[in-house]
């Protein structure tokens, strides 16, 4: 099991929110956080089973402008 964390500022959350989520539906991620900071940053983690789906869903994540990602094992 693997969590996912996707940070992104407001301005990249205005320009690609709504694609982002798009691409969240494709995995079978399980949003686990969503905090808005007081600047704007979004900050958010899914958990995902398999460590393959995990990769890719952060590579996926990164082609978005002002969105960076890491992940760490549950």
């Amino acid at each position: 099991m693997w969590q996912v964390n996707i940070t992104c500022s407001g301005e990249a959350w205005k320009l690609c929110g709504v694609d982002f989520a798009k691409l969240a539906e494709t995995y079978q991620a399980e949003l686990i956080g969503s905090k808005k900071m007081p600047d704007d940053t979004r900050i958010m983690s899914y958990k995902i089973e398999a460590l393959c789906d995990s990769e890719s869903f952060q590579e996926d994540c990164t082609k978005f402008e002002g969105f960076t990602t890491n992940f760490e094992s549950l």
